[in-house]
């Protein structure tokens, strides 16, 4: 059997797409079986040798889990002790007074954007869809309009705005100034952010119906709601919600603190990474959520246990999205995609936000997508005749990393799921809402090209 080449890769890729998407939609079956079985079919229709087909697959498995497992394992932990002491609850609460039941959309979104700073996308949704199932269970309002506005902040910010880990790449390839990034992607991001968010959200919630029962907004509601008395402090929640947050951000400044190579950098940069930043504000939540609430070592340990086993099904779904975007880098069709990309002679800006846009619709990962991108698009930024502000780049980039999530992209089943949302549902929602951010952001960065 040969091996694939050129256009006839982008077809097969296409076609393993559309299996995957009608396997679980129209057939039903369990995302996480259908895109092991499709990344191997799609590795034996073009020809990868067999010995790597399954090594492909588990490599870009791994990688995607060796993050996520471990963000998503502590990120629940966290959102449960939240939960149970009634710090969720504090939250939604709190905001409901602030802003009131009318525009609670409106403080989901600029909650999500300060959470969402510097952590990575998933960290900073399963911080925060505890409040967001709390915010709709108190209002009785869908949870679409408590949260696409999140998701939408949280996404806004993972793309355009440093000190975000994914932003901060491009900021290093394209030689930009982070200020200068940091205020320019504020200019773009925040109106974008209003109308993927809020207002998209306003239009599509009344069309989409979401079940009843969703097993795991159960988790993070109180059956019962406590007294005031008995919720934890405002104050102490955001603090053990922000830590994490905050631990990053002092991560990334760690250089600014200190000379490089000394203990004090290496600790500080030790404890914002997100692994040990997450476990340390699980650790601390044990104290602030659990027994400052009364709750003994055993009821935190039972919590602790009861809230992993939900998540397992869609860590491996992550997982497996992961490894389906490998088997695409691997097989050299995310190759053929950057020629096709190249061979189309834009603008740096359309072709930075291009290149990014064909990479995430290949890989499933807006961090790959941004990374990649950057590698391929600076150098011919470079040399192109039009001078373009590097920040400008990094902002077209972004963009284009943030096109239709679909299923090839961990973030798409994390919001399926713990919305309790139908493939087809997620499309009409949350991919539609990354397309909004995406075009808008480049329709905003044009704008501010034409100013600057």
């Amino acid at each position: 059997m040969g091996v694939a080449h050129g256009s006839m890769l982008l077809v097969y890729a296409l076609i393993a797409i559309a299996a995957l998407i009608l396997l679980i939609t129209r057939y039903k079956i369990y995302p996480f079986l259908v895109l092991i079985i499709v990344s191997l079919l799609l590795g034996l229709a073009v020809g990868m040798p067999m010995d790597q087909i399954v090594k492909s697959f588990e490599t870009g498995n791994g990688n995607t889990l060796g993050h996520i497992a471990i963000v998503v394992g502590l990120g629940t932990m966290l959102g449960k002790m939240m939960a149970e002491s009634g710090g969720a609850e504090r939250v939604a609460t709190t905001l409901i007074r602030w802003f009131g039941e009318k525009n609670i959309h409106w403080a989901m979104m600029f909650v999500a954007v300060i959470v969402g700073l510097p952590v990575f996308f998933e960290v900073g949704f399963v911080l925060l869809i505890p409040i967001a199932f709390n915010v709709a269970k108190r209002t009785g309002k869908s949870l679409l309009l408590v949260g696409l506005p999140m998701v939408a902040g949280l996404s806004v910010v993972h793309g355009l705005i440093p000190p975000h880990p994914a932003a901060l790449l491009a900021v290093q390839a394209y030689n930009a100034d982070v200020g200068k990034t940091i205020a320019y992607g504020l200019i773009v991001g925040v109106p974008t952010a209003i109308v993927a968010g809020p207002l998209f959200a306003l239009l599509i919630h009344r069309a989409i119906k979401l079940p009843e029962d969703n097993p795991l907004a159960a988790q993070f509601v109180a059956v019962k709601p406590k007294a005031d008395s008995e919720l934890p402090g405002f104050g102490i929640t955001v603090f053990t919600i922000l830590l994490p947050v905050i631990l990053m951000l002092m991560g990334s400044w760690a250089d600014l603190v200190f000379a490089p190579k000394t203990l004090a950098n290496g600790l500080l940069k030790f404890i914002g990474t997100t692994d040990v930043a997450l476990l340390i504000a699980v650790l601390v939540s044990f104290w602030t959520f659990g027994a400052r609430q009364g709750f003994t070592r055993e009821q935190i340990q039972k919590f602790c246990g009861d809230c992993l086993a939900p998540i397992a099904g869609i860590t491996l779904i992550v997982g497996a999205g992961g490894g389906f975007g490998r088997v695409l880098m691997d097989s050299g069709i995310s190759k053929e995609i950057v020629a096709v990309a190249e061979s189309a002679h834009l603008s740096p800006l359309l072709f930075g936000w291009f290149v990014a846009a064909l990479i995430r619709l290949a890989t499933g990962s807006a961090t790959v997508a941004m990374t990649t991108a950057c590698g391929i698009v600076a150098p011919i930024a470079a040399a192109s005749a039009s001078a373009v502000k590097p920040e400008l780049l990094v902002l077209a980039t972004g963009s284009g990393s943030l096109i239709f999530s679909h299923v090839n992209d961990g973030g798409f089943w994390l919001i399926k799921e713990y919305f309790g949302m139908t493939v087809v549902q997620t499309f009409k929602t949350w991919s539609l809402c990354e397309t909004i951010i995406s075009l808008m952001g480049l329709g905003l960065t044009f704008a501010l090209a034409a100013v600057l």
